[in-house]
């Protein structure tokens, strides 16, 4: 085959199975080892990454990243209202992305878990590789 017709076959998306052996292939169509998130699992993620994929969200994720705040500080650092960073707030905390804990008359906010800044952290690194 020429380099054409390879191309023009993936660009017309027919057959895009090699015809090669794998040895990691066992005689089923599925290769061994490999299994794909169901679609139930994959249907969570996609609703979790949602809720996330909000701008103000993750600008309060990124401050949150690095010290605890209560709402008032939050507002001020993003010029914000108070109410809708507690709105942004309640929405992280559904999904259980942000702790809170009340000193008197404030309610300060920071990252659930490791899990969380893990998360954030890997994403912040993915994109400052990809500028490089």
């Amino acid at each position: 085959m020429t380099e054409k017709t390879t191309s023009q076959h993936f660009e017309d998306g027919d057959d895009l199975c090699c015809d090669l052996p794998h040895p990691a292939h066992s005689d089923s169509a599925t290769p061994a080892g490999i299994a794909a998130l169901s679609i139930e699992q994959a249907q969570r993620m996609s609703e979790f990454l949602g809720f996330i994929a909000d701008t103000n969200r993750l600008r309060i994720l990124s401050i949150l990243a690095t010290q605890e705040l209560c709402v008032g500080d939050l507002a001020a650092v993003l010029g914000m209202s108070e109410s809708a960073v507690s709105h942004q707030l309640r929405t992280l905390r559904a999904i259980r992305l942000v702790n809170f804990r009340k000193q008197g008359r404030h309610v300060f906010y920071s990252l659930q878990d490791h899990h969380v800044l893990d998360f954030y952290q890997a994403i912040v690194e993915h994109l400052e590789e990809s500028q490089s």
